[in-house]
């Protein structure tokens, strides 16, 4: 059972386990964006009665700024306290951008039936110019600049713009590579499909070393930490913003970002 850090329970709680959740899609505006992870991480390494950091994760990926984010201050943290070690547990998925985070943890374990990996970049996004045509619809775009209308999705895609645009994802998936492999070192196996943007179950990634073992948070806190209870450090959502987004308030920002159109790359 999970408490936050700020209850009376909490504070004579004494050694456990702080846990950090990264839910849903990564991006600034979400509830897993890089200040607020970060925040929490920095309060659960802080606190001098936890044992050991546990980040949970159920989450396809998202912005990979954000994730770099949070990346990078799982690794200052880590050198900061080196006696506190950092376990990531990945409970549904735990793809791309969320995989991202993971590998900066000391290690990460996952249920046999999660999905990990998805280490790729995509950009994706529609073409309406038949339709217009179609439709008699006139596109008028002014621009000081040959390229500020790069993959206007109201204009033909040319060949240049399509071969620039590869540029820049394959940039990012080099960079998603590098720390993957700065994270996890040896412990990935040589396989030529492992960078490709395939997912797997947990089963699969731990002989691929894409984890290190298959374990709940419960179990890892009790068996590896030796320290059962979990304490909560992510922010609380308040009733109402909950209630707000069950009926429905947040659906078009949700459909934006599943569609591409707020977010121009995305680990996913």
């Amino acid at each position: 059972m999970l408490q936050s850090p700020f209850s009376s329970d909490a504070l004579d709680s004494a050694p456990h386990t702080a846990v950090v959740q990264v839910n849903g899609p990564i991006a600034n505006g979400q509830d897993a964006n890089a200040d607020a992870i970060i925040h929490s991480l920095r309060s659960a390494f802080k606190a001098e009665d936890s044992k050991a950091v546990l980040v949970r994760i159920n989450s396809p990926g998202g912005s990979p700024v954000q994730s770099g984010y949070v990346y990078d201050e799982i690794k200052r943290l880590r050198l900061l306290y080196p006696e506190k070690k950092l376990y990531a547990v990945i409970t549904d998925i735990g793809a791309s951008g969320a995989y991202y985070i993971a590998a900066a943890a000391d290690e990460i374990y996952a249920d046999k039936a999660s999905l990990v990996g998805s280490i790729g970049v995509v950009s994706s996004g529609f073409g309406f110019v038949d339709l217009m045509s179609k439709l008699g619809v006139e596109r008028r775009a002014l621009t000081a600049g040959d390229n500020k209308a790069l993959l206007d999705p109201f204009s033909p895609l040319r060949e240049e713009d399509r071969q620039f645009w590869q540029t820049v994802l394959d940039t990012t998936h080099k960079q998603f590579i590098e720390q993957v492999k700065l994270g996890r070192g040896e412990r990935l196996q040589d396989n030529p499909d492992l960078y490709t943007g395939l997912v797997w179950t947990g089963e699969q990634a731990l002989e691929l070393g894409l984890v290190d073992g298959l374990a709940s948070s419960s179990t890892v806190a009790r068996d590896i930490v030796g320290a059962e209870q979990l304490i909560e450090y992510s922010p609380q959502v308040s009733p109402l913003k909950e209630l707000a987004d069950q009926l429905g308030v947040s659906f078009a920002k949700a459909m934006s970002t599943q569609l591409g159109l707020d977010t121009p790359v995305r680990l996913q």
